[in-house]
C-alpha cells in the first residue's frame, strides 16, 4: 500500500458551530444507542432471542436445574449446549445476510445524499425505520417460531441503522472544525455509550422491582424493553431533527437515477484510487477491523450467557459497566485524537483488543472473573477505536463526497462483514462450543491491524 496524492481535506468553516447543533448532533448517537446495547448486545438478543425460550420444551428442561454454564467442554457437548450454540449461529448467519443489504445500498445511497443535499432526511427516515423495527420486537413471543421473527426484526433494524449512521457520520464535518473534529466525534460515540448506561440501569431498575408485580410470562419483559427502546429512539432524535440543518446539496456532483448511480460509484471509486490513494487504502484496512470491532459487541452479550453464565441480571450490570468505561474512555480519547493523531489511537485501540481477547479465550476456565476482566479492558478500547477512525476518515475525504465516501465507509465494511459472523459461526460448529467464537473476532482484529500499518496516511498535524 503507498501514498499517491495527499487526500484533501474536507470542507469545514474555521468558525465553530453553535454548540446547540453540535449536541443535538451528538445526541443522536444517545437516541440509537438502546438499539445498540440493549437490544444487540446485552439483553433482548443475547438474554432472550438464543435463550432457551426458543428452544424445543425437552430440549430447554434438561437445564431446568441451571446447572449448565456451556464454557466448559464437557457441558457444551450436551443437548442443551448444542441447542443455544446453534441459535448462536444462526444468529451470526442472519447478521451476515443483513449486511449485503448495506452493501448493495449504502455508497449510492450517500452518493444521492451527496449530490441532493439529503443526508439529514435519510438520517430522519432510517432512524424511525430503526424506530420501526424495535416496535415489531414487541410481537415476538417465547416460542421457536418466533425466532427468525426476531432475527429479522433484528437484522433489518441494523441494517436502518447502518444507512441512518452513514449520513449522520457525513455530517460531521457540518458540526466540527478542523481543530474539534476528533473531539466532537468523540462527544457522540461517548454520548451514545452514557445512554446505553441509563438505558440499561432502567432494565436493571425493572427487575429489580420484579416489573412491578406486572405479568412477564412468555417473554413480556423482554418484549417490553424493545418497545421502550423504540420509544426513547424516537423522543432522543427529536433535537437532531429541529436544530441540526440540512446538508447543502452540491451542484458540481451528478445527480443521476437510483441503478445509474452505481456506474458513477464506480468512476469515484477508480478516482479515489488515482487521487486519494491513501483514503482508499484507509477504507480496505478499516474495513477488516471494524467487522472486529463491531463483532465484539454483537457477540460479548451472547458470551456472557451462554459460555459463562452470567444470569439476566449479571449481564446487564456487565453491561452498564462496560458502556460506562467506553464513553468515558472515548470522550477522554477524542482529545488525544486531535493531539497525537487518530492513527496512533487506532493502532493502540486495536492492539489492546487483541490482548485482551486472547486472555479471555486461554484463561476462560477462570470463569466470571476472567470475563469481567478482559471486557473492561476491551471496552476501553472499543470506542476511541471507532470514534478515531469516524474522525480520521473525516479528515481524508475530499470534498463534497462526505456522503458517498461515508457511504463506501459503510459498504467496506459491509464487504468484509461476513469475516467476523463467518468466523463467528463456522468455528463455533467446527468445534461445537460457543466461546471458541472469541478466536475468529480476534482474527479479523488482528489481520485489520497489519493492514492499517502498511497504509501510508499523512503525517498528523495539530491544528
Amino acid at each position: 500500500m503507498s501514498q499517491h496524492d495527499q487526500p484533501a481535506a474536507p470542507a469545514q468553516s474555521a468558525d465553530a458551530p453553535p454548540r446547540r447543533q453540535v449536541w443535538s448532533w451528538a445526541l443522536w448517537d444517545w437516541a440509537t444507542q438502546p438499539f445498540n446495547s440493549v437490544i444487540l448486545t446485552f439483553v433482548f438478543v443475547s438474554l432472550y432471542l438464543v435463550s432457551d425460550a426458543f428452544l424445543p420444551a425437552e430440549i430447554a428442561a434438561q437445564n431446568a436445574d441451571g446447572t449448565l454454564t456451556c464454557a466448559t467442554d464437557a457441558d457444551a457437548a450436551t443437548p442443551y449446549c448444542q441447542g443455544l450454540a446453534d441459535l448462536t449461529e444462526w444468529y451470526g448467519w442472519i447478521t451476515f445476510a443483513a449486511g449485503i443489504l448495506v452493501l448493495v445500498l449504502a455508497p449510492v445511497l450517500g452518493q444521492r445524499a451527496d449530490a441532493n443535499g439529503t443526508k439529514k432526511r435519510w438520517v430522519v427516515g432510517a432512524t424511525a425505520a430503526l424506530a420501526l423495527m424495535q416496535f415489531v420486537l414487541f410481537f415476538v413471543s417465547a416460542d421457536p417460531a418466533y425466532f427468525w421473527l426476531g432475527a429479522a426484526a433484528v437484522a433489518l433494524g441494523s441494517v436502518a441503522s447502518e444507512i441512518a449512521g452513514v449520513n449522520y457520520n457525513a455530517m460531521l464535518v457540518q458540526v466540527s472544525t478542523p481543530k474539534t473534529v476528533g473531539r466532537v466525534s468523540g462527544l457522540g460515540w461517548g454520548l451514545g455509550y452514557i445512554g446505553g448506561i441509563l438505558a440499561l440501569v432502567i432494565v436493571v431498575v425493572l427487575n429489580q422491582f420484579e416489573w412491578f408485580g406486572m405479568d412477564t410470562s412468555n417473554g413480556l419483559a423482554y418484549r417490553l424493553i424493545a418497545l421502550g427502546a423504540a420509544v426513547w429512539t424516537i423522543a432522543f432524535a427529536v433535537p437532531f431533527v429541529l436544530n441540526v440543518p440540512e446538508s447543502p446539496a452540491r451542484l458540481d456532483r451528478p445527480r443521476v437515477g437510483f441503478f445509474a448511480g452505481y456506474v458513477v460509484l464506480v468512476k469515484d471509486v477508480a478516482k479515489l484510487f488515482r487521487e486519494h490513494r491513501a483514503t482508499a487504502w484507509f477504507l480496505i484496512a478499516s474495513a477488516v477491523y471494524r467487522d472486529g470491532l463491531a463483532g465484539v459487541f454483537a457477540f460479548g452479550g451472547v458470551l456472557a450467557a451462554v459460555s459463562f453464565g452470567f444470569s439476566a441480571t449479571e449481564v446487564i450490570i456487565f453491561g452498564i459497566a462496560l458502556n460506562l468505561v467506553a464513553g468515558v474512555s472515548t470522550i477522554l480519547v477524542g482529545r488525544l485524537d486531535d493531539r497525537f493523531g487518530a492513527r496512533n489511537v487506532i493502532v493502540a485501540a486495536l492492539g489492546i483488543l487483541i490482548v485482551s481477547a486472547l486472555f479471555v479465550f486461554f484463561f476462560r476456565e477462570g470463569g466470571k472473573t476472567v470475563f469481567w476482566v478482559g471486557g473492561i479492558i476491551l471496552s476501553a478500547a472499543v470506542g476511541p477505536a471507532q470514534a478515531s477512525s469516524r474522525a480520521l476518515l473525516a479528515r481524508l475525504t475530499p470534498d463534497g463526497m462526505q456522503g458517498e465516501i461515508f457511504g463506501l465507509y459503510a459498504t467496506t465494511g459491509r464487504v468484509m462483514s461476513f469475516l467476523s459472523p463467518l468466523l463467528w459461526s463456522a468455528l463455533i460448529a467446527w468445534f461445537g462450543a460457543t466461546h471458541y467464537g472469541i478466536l475468529g473476532i480476534t482474527l479479523v482484529l488482528a489481520v485489520g491491524l497489519a493492514l492499517l500499518l502498511f497504509v501510508k496516511l499523512p503525517k498528523h498535524e495539530q491544528v
